[in-house]
């Protein structure tokens, strides 16, 4: 194992610990961490890495530093695991296409479950989405996949893909080629239509489309 290999390891392994020591003692959102002598005894690693795995953590937002007063649990809404996973974790192909797979599979499941109940696949949102490429003749790729997810009413799977649907950046926060656009109106027509099957073959259909761009 190399050394920077290594170093990731170590930081991984303290940002693991430090999770499950704040959930273990029940820390909350602005309360403070145990010092770095003491994290450094409890987790026992040297004081210079639980240093640098606290300087990367606050830099990332997920703690604050004040001046003489220690280190403190940043608000949730300053967290940015995202960038945590893509730094340390998410540097080779395997892990990115693992990462695609999954949040394509949480896009199929809810385009399953719209087209199979009557009152999700009638809702006027797809309607709009008809006019909208109709007028303007594209439509933001990741506003039709946080609709979808959205509409299956599954809260848990959609906190997963928001964060999954980030590491695809441009590739889905952007508008649709004219080539996308027969697409992306075949699967809302067979969703609407509760055709699955349809739906799922142009899903499938787009984001090969996607992966080609």
């Amino acid at each position: 194992m190399d050394k920077k290999t290594e170093q990731k390891k170590v930081f991984l392994d303290i940002v693991q610990q430090l999770r499950q020591l704040i959930k273990l003692e029940k820390i909350q959102a602005g309360e403070k961490l145990p010092s770095e002598r003491v994290l450094s005894e409890r987790l026992g690693v040297g004081r210079s890495s639980v240093r640098e795995a606290l300087r990367s953590l606050e830099l990332l937002g997920l703690i604050e530093t004040k001046h003489g007063g220690g280190t403190f649990l940043a608000s949730s809404h300053k967290h940015q695991l995202v960038e945590i996973l893509s730094m340390f974790i998410l540097e080779d192909e395997k892990s990115k296409k693992d990462v695609e797979l999954t949040r394509e599979i949480h896009e199929k499941e809810a385009i399953r479950v719209i087209s199979c109940t009557e009152t999700l696949r009638t809702l006027p949102v797809w309607d709009s989405f008809f006019v909208k490429l109709e007028i303007e003749s594209a439509i933001n790729c990741r506003d039709v996949l946080r609709e979808i997810i959205i509409t299956s009413g599954n809260r848990l799977s959609l906190k997963v893909w928001f964060q999954l649907a980030v590491y695809d950046g441009d590739r889905l926060n952007r508008n649709s080629t004219e080539e996308e656009k027969l697409i992306i109106q075949t699967m809302l027509k067979s969703m609407q239509l509760g055709y699955e099957k349809e739906a799922l073959k142009a899903y499938e259909q787009w984001m090969k489309t996607v992966r080609s761009n």
